[in-house]
């Protein structure tokens, strides 16, 4: 079976395919990722929130079985806990349900300890370039500070799971605890510099559709637009 036959990919919508009567699911409109080994039936969460019971539900439904989760970032929307009012089931409900490791960047740790209230000894720190295997499916991750100090994407197969990072139009707040724009313009040229026909997956659909190659975003978004880290910064630096 080749790699893109065994590979499991998932991209679901946050108010539409789980969580559908929340409503700040609805307004925050977050994508989760569900990557695994068709073949040996294991997949891992990306940024697991709202409904962690219908999203193991949906998983176990595709016959694959939950074996991990990885987090790009900190925020409550990502991996649960409580921000301007509003409490979300995240990382600690699942571990309540299934017992897997947390994946983290290693500088994002402390702040997913502090957020959700997780322990270190359930959270796997990564450091950059590292390699998280599910079956025979590779996930790279891909160290992209700037939305907040352990920002990470993750690269399989050709897909770019780029949380909020990148949209495909615009890119993740600096103006947030923990958020550089100096950083932000770092990251926003590492993911430019991946093959134009790498299919860029973002953590919100803050756009009409829900994934584009970085050839086209870059073509297309504005963040792109300045000639110079100054430019960028000039721009983009007190967003």
């Amino acid at each position: 079976m080749a790699d893109d036959d065994r590979l499991y990919f998932r991209q679901l919508l946050s108010g539409r395919d789980f969580a559908a009567d929340n409503p700040v699911a609805q307004q925050m409109v977050n994508f989760v990722y569900a990557i695994g080994d068709r073949r040996t039936g294991e997949c891992v969460l990306v940024d697991p929130a709202y409904a962690i019971d219908e999203l193991v539900d949906l998983v176990e439904a595709d016959g694959m079985a939950l074996n991990g989760a990885l987090a790009t970032h900190y925020h409550f929307d990502h991996v649960g806990g409580t921000m301007m009012g509003h409490t979300v089931e995240g990382i600690d409900r699942l571990l309540e349900r299934v017992s897997v490791p947390i994946h983290v960047q290693r500088d994002e740790s402390p702040w997913v300890e502090r957020s959700t209230g997780v322990t270190r000894a359930h959270l796997v720190a990564h450091d950059p370039g590292d390699t998280v295997s599910v079956g025979a499916i590779d996930i790279q991750l891909v160290h992209t500070p700037g939305h907040t100090p352990g920002s990470q994407c993750f690269h399989v197969n050709g897909r770019l799971v780029a949380g909020d990072t990148l949209f495909l139009e615009g890119c993740g707040r600096t103006d947030l605890p923990g958020s550089d724009p100096a950083q932000m313009y770092d990251s926003l040229q590492t993911l430019a510099a991946l093959p134009a026909s790498t299919v860029v997956y973002p953590g919100h659909r803050y756009s009409v559709a829900s994934s584009a190659t970085i050839g086209a975003i870059t073509e297309q978004n504005y963040v792109f637009r300045p000639t110079s880290k100054q430019q960028w910064l000039t721009m983009f630096g007190a967003n």
